[in-house]
């Protein structure tokens, strides 16, 4: 069975989940320090070779308003470079709060605050992915 892969594309960072093989849990795997674009493409493809990933998700950073500002534009434009790269299909997914409930759970865990820098993102991406297989097993 194939996996998910779900990222949290940020200005510094890509956290990066991935699924079980039912595609019912994420867990986040690891957090990409961006470096130059096809660098990052290219750890993006080792992990989803590594995992046998048939499908990204990416989060789509929505104003609360339900438009898209210049973020997601931004997430957009990676996602279209991302399915041309790694040819595989990619959904965009939207990931208003992600990061904030990611926080606050790692808050409410007493996790020190350098700590939580090095896994939020990572965490993020999980809850971008758990809510998009979440929502695919209520159809």
């Amino acid at each position: 069975m194939a996996r998910t892969m779900g990222l949290d594309y940020g200005d510094k960072t890509i956290g990066v989940a991935v699924s079980d093989e039912f595609g019912w849990t994420a867990q986040g795997v690891e957090v990409i320090r961006r470096r130059k674009p096809e660098d990052d493409l290219e750890r993006l493809r080792q992990i989803a070779g590594e995992y046998e990933v048939s499908d990204i998700v990416v989060g789509l950073p929505k104003n609360m308003n339900n438009t898209i500002g210049p973020r997601g534009e931004i997430c957009i434009a990676f996602s279209d470079t991302l399915r041309d790269a790694l040819q595989l299909p990619v959904m965009l997914w939207d990931e208003r709060l992600t990061t904030v409930s990611a926080q606050r759970t790692l808050l409410e865990a007493d996790v020190s605050r350098k700590k939580r820098k090095l896994v939020v993102d990572k965490m993020a991406a999980a809850l971008i992915l758990q809510n998009y297989l979440d929502s695919k097993s209520k159809r």
